[in-house]
């Protein structure tokens, strides 16, 4: 009988002990995102990208995209597709007719597929829009978004892909 509980005993604290390792994976502050030196780097990034929304900074933003950016917008029809031309046309009317942003973002995952790494978050985004030199008005989008990022080994940097 005693046999059976010091049995029980080394049992239930071998998986006290499991739980408690698995329990103490840290996060990057503030995120849901392992802390890994890889996930601060693209946590970095990302920062950066989301400063130069705020600053309404359309040269860095488009020093962000890759050459070879596409953003199909999610739609099967390739008439509301985004190439890094596009981009750089939208960016700069979106810089003409916003005026002030504030750019939030909440990180929720950062997965690695084959040369890319695909960013999740959720974001939460504050426009004041110029509708003419006296009609200012802000404009206020909560939702869920994600970058496809590529990492280039010979500049030691990341680009955009898509989701910008």
């Amino acid at each position: 009988m005693m046999f059976c509980t010091r049995r029980a005993l080394t049992a239930a604290a071998l998986c006290a002990s499991l739980f408690a390792a698995v329990g103490c994976q840290k996060n990057i502050p503030n995120t849901t995102v392992k802390d890994t030196p890889e996930n601060r780097a693209v946590i970095t990034f990302m920062e950066n990208y989301r400063n130069a929304v705020e600053a309404r900074d359309v040269g860095a933003l488009l020093a962000m995209a890759h050459p070879q950016y596409l953003d199909d917008n999610g739609t099967p029809s390739g008439d509301d597709d985004l190439d890094y031309r596009a981009l750089q046309k939208k960016l700069s009317r979106w810089r003409e007719r916003v005026t002030d942003v504030r750019y939030e973002i909440k990180y929720r995952t950062i997965t690695r597929e084959m040369d890319r790494v695909l960013v999740a978050y959720r974001y939460s985004a504050s426009f004041r829009i110029a509708y003419d030199e006296e009609d200012q008005r802000w404009s206020r989008r909560i939702g869920e978004n994600r970058l496809v990022l590529l990492y280039d080994d010979i500049q030691s940097r990341y680009y955009v892909l898509s989701g910008m």
